[in-house]
């Protein structure tokens, strides 16, 4: 079957372009997306799993914008740790030391081969819908010049990217309520997660951006 053009793939693609840590989507929409820390709430006593579900109920209570929380479960790759533990058994000048370590090494490799090891890694995506896109706002200043629609085109940016993160900044306030710390990813960081995102077989559970 032939691969489909770049074009032909983008058409189901929501994301127009990503800029200062924020995701423009086709629509105009906004999104910032922030990683969260975990915590044990099965190692928790009860009076501290009552306090954290209080503080969660709380934070969805007083959020009046949507939000999207998500769990990304992937297999970890345990042979960059293997290549490491096989260096350092060749450093040891303890035979003892070396016989352990290879017995080590064969541990983790049988027990990776007979049992999936997951990592999961945990986001909030924050959305924000500004009255306009930024061509819209362009619109009104037909008569200006291209250096005064871009700076125009800018200041609304500016504009919708600071409610943005204000949003993102109550999400992440209200979210360390419940012991949990969250932090907006960068542009960079952006990028590789959506690159994973729209690669099937690199994630199992794709961000819907369009939610």
């Amino acid at each position: 079957m032939a691969t489909p053009p770049a074009s032909a793939t983008q058409q189901f693609v929501s994301v127009k372009e990503i800029r200062n840590g924020v995701i423009i989507l086709k629509d105009g929409g906004y999104r910032g997306v922030l990683i969260c820390s975990a915590i044990n709430f099965g190692l928790k006593s009860a009076d501290e799993q009552h306090a954290i579900t209080l503080a969660f109920q709380n934070f969805i209570n007083t959020l009046d914008f949507s939000v999207q929380i998500v769990v990304n479960s992937r297999r970890m790759d345990l042979r960059p740790y293997i290549a490491l533990l096989e260096e350092k058994g060749a450093e040891q000048r303890s035979e003892l030391m070396k016989i352990q370590l290879r017995e080590y090494i064969e541990f983790v490799r049988s027990f990776t081969d007979q049992a999936n090891i997951m990592t999961k890694s945990f986001y909030v995506v924050v959305s924000y819908s500004p009255h306009g896109s930024p061509v819209k706002a362009m619109n009104f200043f037909k008569t200006g010049d291209a250096a005064s629609k871009s700076t125009a085109a800018q200041n609304s940016f500016d504009e919708d990217r600071a409610q943005l993160e204000q949003r993102l900044t109550l999400v992440a306030d209200a979210l360390a309520g419940t012991g949990v710390r969250a932090v907006p990813l960068g542009t960079e960081e952006i990028i590789e997660l959506l690159y994973r995102s729209f690669n099937p077989g690199e994630l199992e559970n794709p961000i819907r951006l369009d939610q």
